[in-house]
């Protein structure tokens, strides 16, 4: 892809201060996105650079999460990415599992109402709740919803976590080819399916 692929495209990235979000909200600036880069405090932010734009917001709070991200609407691409790990079934989950995902609702209607075209990526850590959000882009007719799910990845913190080699010996046996992910080998999935590349793939999960 060449430097301009995503110009004159929105994108947001959430959880966008650290790990993968950080080095996707990077990678889709270099591809000339303006990059509405989310997270709820401002401390790992200020090092990014100047094509993205910080917003600070704690997304379990709706009103606050509304306020923050309508004056850049409309945003074509979203990238759901704010440290969800739900276990539970879709209709099992509870309220409080569900206000990460608010912001998809609200990027999701307004893409609808302007009858918008649109690319939705849900990041999580395993098959979850996040799966039935994930169906909902069926419903999107001018959009499309997908979920990129990998296993562990060798974030700067996940590289310390996984260092003991008895700890991660046990994980790698689970995992089919017997390697923890890059960081990098989860953000080209991601830019593939917000690319026009994917227009034909809606309501799929990637594992890895």
């Amino acid at each position: 892809m060449d430097e301009n692929y995503f110009r004159n495209k929105t994108v947001c990235v959430t959880g966008a201060g650290r790990g993968i979000s950080k080095s996707l909200a990077l990678r889709l600036a270099q591809l000339g996105a303006k990059v509405i880069s989310v997270s709820k405090t401002d401390e790992h932010l200020k090092e990014l650079n100047n094509n993205i734009v910080p917003v600070y917001v704690d997304l379990s709070d709706w009103k606050a999460t509304k306020e923050a991200i309508n004056p850049h609407l409309p945003i074509q691409l979203l990238v759901n990415n704010a440290a969800i790990s739900i276990r539970d079934s879709f209709l099992e989950v509870k309220q409080e599992d569900f206000d990460t995902l608010f912001i998809v609702n609200e990027i999701a209607r307004d893409l609808i109402e302007r009858k918008l075209p649109g690319s939705i990526v849900n990041v999580s850590s395993q098959a979850s709740a996040v799966d039935g959000l994930t169906c909902y882009g069926f419903e999107i007719r001018s959009s499309s919803i997908n979920s990129v799910q990998p296993t562990v990845v060798l974030t700067d913190m996940d590289r310390m976590a996984w260092s003991e080699e008895k700890k991660s010996a046990e994980m790698l046996s689970k995992i089919s080819l017997n390697r923890f992910a890059e960081v990098e080998d989860v953000v080209e999935p991601i830019i593939f399916l917000l690319s026009d590349k994917s227009q034909m793939i809606n309501g799929a999960c990637f594992y890895k």
